[in-house]
């Protein structure tokens, strides 16, 4: 089957795809799509497979990743997906293969990606990562990797925001950071504020809308970071079920 790429002619014909499946998610990647149609002239790239499935890869030059990294003159691996029935046939190797000959194309030192030091929801797997050849260039709390791959061993090492290397607010209760990066990110972010208030749980909601917020953000994936009285509590979209047992706590 084809590789495919998302760009401003196609992007309303072509199927998006997210960790989470929902049949009622057109609302959700609508968002998605409009993100990243005001993405493509940082030069955002989205390559998938010609199918409806979680088989892709996004990817935009790092000084324009929602991402809180210091990384200039990398390419930066927003997100990176394949699932269900299309594992183990060399899926994930081709797609990376194209961010990676892409990134050199550009003249770029290397390519990074947020990843963890054990496999955590909605981010990279670390094991795939490193067996293919990236390393760590920093760590944040909780288990935060800054994974990356140089293209000449002198290259700088790209780093993270000083700011979510040990992530704290100074707000009580709930706050939760998100952006449109993420197709189900909002829905889910509105879904916590609603089961916040009709508990009378202290929350507070605070969208990332621009590259400047993303870069300044407290922890390092902005696509959705849920503190708990300043702590970082987790990157996790979390479900109704999963809201409720959070409140319940």
């Amino acid at each position: 089957m084809e590789i495919i790429s998302v760009t401003a002619e196609n992007i309303e014909d072509e199927h998006i795809c997210c960790a989470i499946t929902e049949k009622k998610g057109e609302t959700c990647v609508a968002a998605k799509k409009a993100w990243m149609a005001d993405r493509f002239s940082d030069r955002l790239a989205f390559r998938k497979l010609d199918v409806r499935g979680k088989v892709f890869i996004e990817y935009i030059p790092a000084e324009k990743a929602w991402c809180p990294i210091e990384a200039d003159g990398y390419m930066h691996i927003d997100c990176f997906w394949v699932s269900g029935q299309y594992k183990g046939k060399g899926y994930a190797n081709e797609l990376l293969a194209a961010c990676i000959a892409d990134a050199k194309k550009q003249g770029k030192l290397g390519v990074t990606v947020l990843s963890s030091a054990k496999k955590m929801p909605f981010l990279s797997d670390p094991k795939f990562l490193k067996h293919k050849g990236f390393k760590v260039a920093d760590t944040a709390d909780p288990q935060f990797e800054l994974l990356y791959m140089p293209f000449d061993e002198s290259a700088p090492a790209p780093a993270f925001k000083s700011q979510v290397k040990h992530p704290r607010i100074p707000d009580a209760g709930l706050a939760l950071f998100y952006t449109d990066q993420c197709p189900f990110a909002g829905k889910y972010a509105h879904i916590a504020a609603r089961m916040a208030e009709e508990r009378g749980v202290p929350f507070a909601l605070h969208k990332i809308d621009s590259l400047e917020k993303a870069k300044a953000a407290p922890a390092a994936c902005t696509a959705y970071a849920l503190f708990r009285d300043g702590e970082f509590e987790t990157n996790e979209i979390l479900s109704e079920k999963k809201l409720s047992e959070l409140f319940g706590r």
